[in-house]
């Protein structure tokens, strides 16, 4: 038995005891399973953007290739360094290069120091899926999407995201997730941001304060 078996065995046979030996009720699953609309359909699409631009992102729609190496450049603006995985199609480094940026490469096998990584102003990936109805994008690790420290740590991300890949529920999405279940897994929903006790937002606390979206073809 492995870890994982042995603590949901654990778990149930606890749930079992609260139930006074009774049976464990079914949870319900009647919740909205699949949208109305299709994946990267035009009203899904137009509901991400519309949740992401609510989150304060920065969403530029790029129908064709050269519009997403644009998109790239404009969102990165004026950052001077930008961190990439090493998967990263070659044609969005060379974008991310544009204007005299310095572009940082970063892999499982030669990762960038912490130290080094919190000099750089800028990161640039491409993600797995998005979620339209919460505004949400995943990226869960692959080449092209790189570490989890290189999404959390510059202070800006500019993530491509390819518009059929965009889902209008959240288990549509999981079930994506769940073809590769061991792949670690982040999920963003606009500029990182909390409130504290007086409910005043404070941006930059857990992740890059800037998020541009690319939604790409």
């Amino acid at each position: 038995m492995d870890a994982k078996t042995a603590i949901l065995a654990r778990a149930r046979e606890a749930i079992s005891r609260s139930q006074q030996g009774r049976p464990v009720r079914e949870v319900p699953r009647n919740y909205i399973r699949v949208g109305a609309d299709a994946p990267g359909s035009e009203p899904v699409v137009a509901d991400m953007v519309e949740k992401l631009e609510d989150y304060s992102a920065t969403v530029v729609r790029a129908p064709k290739d050269a519009a997403i190496l644009d998109a790239i450049d404009e969102l990165l603006g004026d950052a001077r360094s930008v961190v990439v995985p090493a998967g990263l199609p070659q044609e969005y480094k060379d974008a991310a290069a544009r204007s005299g940026r310095t572009v940082h490469e970063d892999s499982r096998q030669e990762p960038i120091p912490t130290l080094e990584l919190d000099r750089i102003e800028a990161v640039l990936t491409c993600s797995r899926v998005g979620i339209s109805i919460s505004g949400t994008i995943c990226l869960d690790g692959e080449p092209d999407q790189g570490r989890r420290a290189i999404s959390l740590v510059p202070d800006k991300h500019v993530v491509v995201l390819e518009r059929e890949t965009i889902m209008p529920t959240v288990p549509q999405a999981v079930d994506v997730l769940g073809q590769h279940p061991t792949r670690p897994t982040t999920w963003i929903a606009g500029g990182s941001a909390t409130s504290d006790i007086e409910l005043v937002r404070v941006n930059g606390v857990h992740g890059p304060r800037n998020l541009g979206v690319v939604i790409a073809h």
